[in-house]
Order: C-alpha cells, then structure tokens, then sequence
C-alpha cells in the first residue's frame, strides 16, 4: 500500500488503508492512555523492541524497555498528567509509517503540590508493522513551547 501526501494511489485497497491509519492513531492513543494512567505495560506494548528515542533529554535512547523504565522515574515527579493530542497525520508505505501527532502534555508536580508544567510539543514517529500491530520504531519529541504555572 503507498500513500504520498496521506491520499491513496490506485492500487491501494481504501479499507486496509483506513484500518492503518486507524491503528497508527490507536497507537499514540494507547501511548497517552499508558501515561496519564500510569499503565507502563499499556506504555511498553507501543514501541518496538529496539526503539530510538530523541529529543526527550541530550542522550538518544534505545529499547523500549529502558525507555518505558526512564519514563515511569521520570513520571515519579507528578501527581498527575495529562497528554491531549491533535489529530494525527500518517504517511504510510507498505509496513512502514511516518507519524505527525501534535501534543499537550499537562503535568500537576508533587512538589510544590500546586504547580503545574505544561509542554507544547509535536512527536514525529516512524511505526512499523508488526505480528502484533504497529509499533513505534522510531519517537521524536519536537518540543514548541513550555509553561509553569501556580494553581490554587
């Protein structure tokens, strides 16, 4: 199946095509679900085995595994999140696809207990199709814009 500019070519089957894009949005649904509701297996199934990680902090990582690790320390720090995301845009070719997902990641801290952080970001994500679904290869965080604020 091809796609060029998230239209379909003529020998692609327009239901396959859908379900794809489909499963690639459930992907970084279930990756925001995992988060916000600390379900790090939920988290862990979204990305490949061998996953690159950039832009999260000055070191790429790799491996779903120690990646799901980090986030959960990381996570440590909130009493709460929110990720909010925008519709997504998918190019994809044959099992391979090219992801755009805009975010609003909301964080209540802990400490001070009244404080929040909110990041305006865009991940850009290669998936690849697996037996077992989609799966992120490859996560990007393109950060935009960030906000502390005092509630309360």
């Amino acid at each position: 199946m091809t796609t060029t500019n998230n239209t379909i070519d003529n020998t692609t089957d327009s239901a396959s095509w859908v379900a794809d894009r489909l499963a690639c949005q459930d992907v970084m649904a279930s990756y925001a679900r995992g988060v916000d509701e600390r379900d790090f297996a939920m988290y862990r199934a979204c990305f490949a085995d061998d996953v690159e990680i950039v832009g999260f902090g000055a070191e790429t990582m790799h491996g779903g595994d120690a990646w799901t690790e980090y986030v959960m320390g990381a996570l440590g720090a909130y009493s709460a999140t929110q990720h909010m995301l925008g519709p997504q845009l998918a190019s994809i070719s044959g099992d391979e696809a090219h992801c755009r997902t805009d975010v609003q990641a909301w964080h209540l801290k802990k400490e001070p207990a009244n404080e929040t952080f909110t990041l305006w970001a865009t991940y850009n994500s290669i998936m690849q199709r697996t037996p077992q679904g989609w799966k992120i290869k490859r996560h990007e965080l393109v950060a935009r814009a960030t906000s502390t604020n005092t509630i309360g």
